[in-house]
């Protein structure tokens, strides 16, 4: 039987709060975990590695050792009564297999499941798994458009559909954006811009663009990343 560790309060309490089940704290479950914490959200941690879960010893509201493979562990830590879970198990894809498989039973938490390769991914999603997480992933196609210059940050979601943090080009500064035409050149909007030194804000038709702004661009993966490199 799984030995507990640390409850500072009852499992049962926790599962009814806006809380978290983070299963699994490795690099990308523990980030998350602490992360969360940090940003007032309750969590419940749990992983098999003693070692580990002694490290987040005072750092996240419930911390525990557990076989989180086993559906009657998972119960007695009141997961099922969970919104949320997500399972950050990499390494061992058959046991974050089982243990998404047993939440899946529950009908109850919300899943995010991490994968660490395609056929993993593609496991997860065949069980049911609505949000199927692959950091590195991810993050190797987020710095790719990065390093290729003209853009400072990128953000993809689905059906080709992007948002962009850059820098306005010559043919978007010095003039309303309202009389630009910029949306059906380039099939882009500029929704927001930042001074130097300031803070975001929305653009209108009235807003006037300089060399040292940045700004958010929308659109299609293709026409943002085309617009971000002009001069």
């Amino acid at each position: 039987m799984a030995r507990k560790i640390i409850f500072s309060r009852a499992p049962e309490r926790l599962a009814k709060a806006d809380s978290v089940a983070v299963i699994g704290l490795g690099r990308f479950g523990g980030s998350l975990a602490l992360e969360l914490e940090a940003q007032g959200t309750e969590v419940l941690g749990i992983d098999a590695d003693e070692s580990i879960v002694q490290s987040f010893n005072g750092r996240l509201t419930h911390v525990v050792r557990a076989d989180s493979t086993q559906e009657e562990v998972l119960r007695q830590l009141s997961v099922h009564e969970f919104d949320r879970a997500v399972v950050g198990i990499g390494t061992d894809i058959e046991a974050s297999i089982l243990t998404t498989s047993r939440l899946l039973k529950f009908q109850g938490p919300e899943i995010w499941a991490k994968a660490i390769s395609e056929p993993h991914a593609e496991i997860l999603g065949q069980l049911g798994v609505d949000h199927v997480i692959r950091p590195e992933h991810d993050m190797g196609k987020r710095v790719a458009h990065l390093v290729r210059g003209g853009i400072l940050d990128y953000v993809e979601f689905e059906d080709d559909f992007v948002m962009v943090r850059t820098t306005p080009p010559a043919e978007a500064q010095d003039r309303p954006l309202g009389i630009l035409g910029l949306r059906d050149k380039y099939r882009i909007t500029i929704v927001a811009f930042k001074r130097l030194g300031g803070t975001w804000g929305h653009t209108t038709a009235q807003t006037v663009l300089y060399n040292d702004d940045q700004i958010i661009v929308q659109g299609s993966k293709t026409d943002a990343e085309k617009f971000s490199t002009l001069p």
